[in-house]
């Protein structure tokens, strides 16, 4: 004799199918559509440009999301009519140098803001932090005054010289950078500085040895921060460095586009595609730093 279910107790089991795609859609579908049109709304001008890039009229008025047809005569043009090496060139020494030298300066004035008590400390803390809160062009003015008076004395460092510029980008980024490498420091316990230092070692030996590796993620994000904010750089640049040879490589662009926007606007996108290229691969090349730094303290050894 087999037993009969009443169909009110079937009805939910029925209806269970019907009703999971709602549950979905209420529990977790919004995050989904939320994840679509920030996704769509990363890609399109991505998109936008490449087409741009390979559309063989290589004007605005022509660019769209989809390429009617595709060639190379945009970076052919741009290679061979304009100087997209020197201008590339230029803009790579700028971020890579300035990352270095922030990130080494940055660490070595951490390092004695976190480690030494000295007549000053608190005063030169405070005074990065304010200087920090004002914007860097609020001092374009005085800059110039300033730059104007040392490249009449010192002609290396003045105006369309790469080491003058170079000045201002070191000046502007080791305030913040000071003081975001100082808090990780602070986290590293000063017993293994006062060890070392029984065992013999210097501040140079300690420093160099034993705190750079344990905060290998913080330079890694300096580096990678710098390196991002110097290439994309344009108002310095545009006010230091006004001879054609001497310009970034945004400089050279908007120069291409300032007065014939519509004509140029191919070649300004394969050059926007091969400025971005430098800033993919050294995060690449950092991210793995920043990841092996963030889950060595979750291994226990």
């Amino acid at each position: 004799m087999t037993a009969t279910v009443p169909d009110a107790v079937r009805t939910p089991y029925r209806r269970s199918g019907a009703t999971r795609f709602a549950l979905w859609a209420q529990r977790l579908g919004w995050r989904h559509v939320v994840m679509w049109v920030v996704a769509a709304f990363a890609v399109f001008p991505v998109l936008f440009v490449v087409s741009a890039a390979l559309n063989p009229v290589g004007t605005l008025s022509s660019s769209q999301l989809w390429p009617t047809g595709a060639s190379l005569a945009n970076a052919q043009d741009l290679f061979q009519n304009t100087p997209f090496t020197t201008w590339y060139a230029n803009s790579l020494f700028f971020a890579l140098t300035n990352a270095a030298v922030t990130v080494l300066l940055s660490a070595l004035a951490a390092y004695a803001f976190s480690r030494m008590r000295f007549k000053g400390r608190r005063v030169g803390l405070i005074g990065l932090l304010i200087i920090q809160m004002f914007p860097q062009f609020l001092a374009i003015v005085a800059i110039y005054l300033m730059f104007s008076n040392i490249g009449e004395l010192y002609p290396a460092i003045g105006f369309d010289t790469r080491w003058g510029l170079l000045l201002v980008y070191l000046g502007g980024a080791l305030s913040i950078n000071t003081w975001l490498m100082k808090g990780f420091f602070d986290t590293v316990p000063k017993e293994l500085d006062e060890s070392a230092q029984i065992d013999g070692a210097t501040h140079a030996q300690v420093f160099f040895r034993i705190m750079l590796p344990l905060v290998t993620p913080v330079l890694a994000i300096v580096a990678l921060l710098v390196f991002i904010s110097t290439i994309n750089e344009f108002l310095m640049a545009s006010v230091f460095l006004r001879d054609t040879d001497a310009k970034t490589l945004g400089l050279g662009l908007y120069q291409l586009v300032a007065s014939q926007r519509n004509a140029n606007f191919g070649m300004f996108a394969v050059g926007a595609i091969m400025l971005s290229l430098p800033t993919l691969i050294v995060f690449w090349f950092l991210q793995r730093y920043i990841s092996d730094g963030l889950t060595a303290g979750a291994v226990k050894g």
